[in-house]
């Protein structure tokens, strides 16, 4: 039987077509500029999903599994830009061999012409900008999907894009703070920039707000929201014409109010072939929060550098690919994904690593220091999970009553990582079991279920419920958070 969403979306994409038609003069960013792109060779397989839930953006999802992947793997979520594809955007991009390389799940979003005529993510339009509902909804249910399906880890889900896919990544950032650990702009724009203007002013010449009402649009986007903010990193040439540079400075505004700092970076270096100017904006804690990087020389699209260097990446076989630094490279070692380098440095373990705190969700560090380092690299459950200046650390969004190890390596300069320390095994607290009734639709949408081809699956073990429909009903327990098993016999 066909689930509720495919028999409603042949009329749904045409009642969403209509007021696109009318806007289409806004529709235009970054690469439709030009018009359409030619179509490279593809060199990159990916694998079509189907029914990832009610996908109420009619967005198609593609994966790029790496051969050899860990248990609980990251997700990197990609989101094209104007004119281009899912496919365009792995050839080019370098995505696809850091994911081999750094060992993550590549999900890639794809926006068609049926919901936007020069397929732009609509990261303007709030049926599609707002939480629970058109493309953000559908976008969020491929995380899901790749959490339940591939084993993904729930707390090391990252998005990153370029131009409309670039404002879509500030989408996802402010309307699931709580799915996306972090997340890269490319020439992308601050959120809900078009709440009062237009998208072509937001483009250019850009709107000037003060960093509190960036970052109260932010707010405004999930106002129950209380937990920690999603890391940014920023990225756009010096040169950019279609989304201008002052983009990147509000976006810098409104991110970095978010985490309550100043505008003013802690620390600038240079990075890559290019000397790109790179700002870093570090919490108390030593945490990178907020990082903007200036490339010199380029207009609008994602830096990338060919090459089998370990900085190398990408390709220039598609407009709006431009040669300069392997920006995916540096976006992965941002998101703590990075392991090109553990174990090649010369640089000591350090010593001394201890939990000195644990909550419901999170557990506290610390570690002494290495003379040398230039930043640390935390690893759980042998697996990177962040990236900082200090010798102390945070790792949130854990699972009540969960349980893991930890180790620490100190990089120099040059980003290669030393020996890791020894290893510590800690458990957040709490983890009793809650219990929540009601149909199988209310769960889906509650986000304690996912959905695949018509059916219901309880999200963690992946229980089948049945159809998927308001009157299918379950009783669900949650132990530990995040965690659901159908209890109906009584719970807890």
């Amino acid at each position: 039987m066909p689930s509720p969403s495919s028999q409603k979306r042949p009329r749904r994409r045409w009642d969403r077509l209509v007021p696109r038609l009318l806007a289409v003069v806004a529709l235009v960013l970054g690469a439709a500029l030009a018009g359409p792109a030619p179509t490279a060779d593809a060199a990159v397989t990916l694998t079509r999903v189907t029914g990832f839930g009610s996908n109420p953006g009619a967005l198609n999802m593609y994966v790029y599994r790496p051969a050899s992947l860990p248990a609980n793997p990251p997700v990197v979520v990609a989101l094209h830009g104007c004119t281009q594809s899912a496919q365009v955007y792995a050839d080019n991009s370098g995505l696809p061999e850091l994911a081999e390389r750094d060992k993550f799940l590549l999900v890639l979003a794809e926006t068609t012409s049926s919901n936007n005529l020069n397929k732009c993510f609509n990261w303007f339009q709030t049926t599609d900008n707002q939480r629970g509902q058109g493309e953000t909804l559908s976008i969020r249910q491929m995380a899901d999907h790749a959490v339940s399906t591939y084993g993904a880890d729930p707390q090391r889900i990252y998005v990153t894009g370029l131009s409309a896919g670039g404002a879509m990544t500030a989408v996802m950032l402010a309307t699931y703070p709580d799915v996306f650990s972090a997340g890269a702009v490319v020439a992308g724009l601050p959120y809900n920039c078009t709440k009062d203007n237009s998208p072509y002013t937001c483009m250019s010449p850009g709107v000037d707000l003060s960093p509190t009402e960036w970052a109260q649009r932010v707010r405004d986007a999930y106002p129950s929201y209380t937990g920690p903010w999603p890391r940014t990193a920023i990225w756009y040439g010096d040169q950019d014409t279609t989304v201008v540079p002052r983009n990147a400075t509000e976006l810098r505004d409104q991110w970095t109010a978010l985490h309550g700092l100043s505008q003013t970076p802690t620390r600038t270096s240079a990075i890559g072939p290019d000397a790109t100017q790179h700002d870093e904006y570090v919490t108390s804690d030593g945490t990178v929060a907020v990082e903007v990087n200036r490339v010199p020389g380029i207009n609008h699209g994602t830096p990338v550098d060919p090459g089998t260097g370990a900085e190398q990446c990408g390709s220039t076989g598609a407009p709006y690919f431009l040669d300069s630094i392997c920006s995916s490279h540096w976006i992965a070692r941002f998101f703590g994904l990075d392991a090109s380098g553990p174990g090649t440095g010369s640089l000591p373990a350090p010593t001394g690593l201890t939990a000195t705190a644990v909550t419901d969700t999170s557990i506290s560090l610390s570690w002494n220091g290495v003379s040398g380092a230039a930043d640390y690299v935390v690893y759980r459950d042998g697996n990177p999970v962040g990236t900082l200046s200090g010798t102390s650390y945070t790792d949130t969004g854990l699972l009540a009553g969960t349980s893991h190890t930890y180790a620490v390596a100190a990089r120099d300069a040059s980003g290669a990582a030393g020996s890791r320390s020894g290893t510590i095994t800690a458990t957040t607290s709490g983890g009793a079991a809650a219990c929540h009734a009601g149909s199988n639709y209310a769960h889906v949408q509650a986000g304690r279920a996912t959905t695949s081809g018509g059916y219901t699956y309880a999200k963690g073990s992946n229980q089948s419920m049945g159809l998927y429909n308001t009157f299918v009903t379950h009783t669900l327990k949650e132990s530990p958070t995040g965690y659901y098993t159908i209890a109906d016999g009584g719970c807890p």
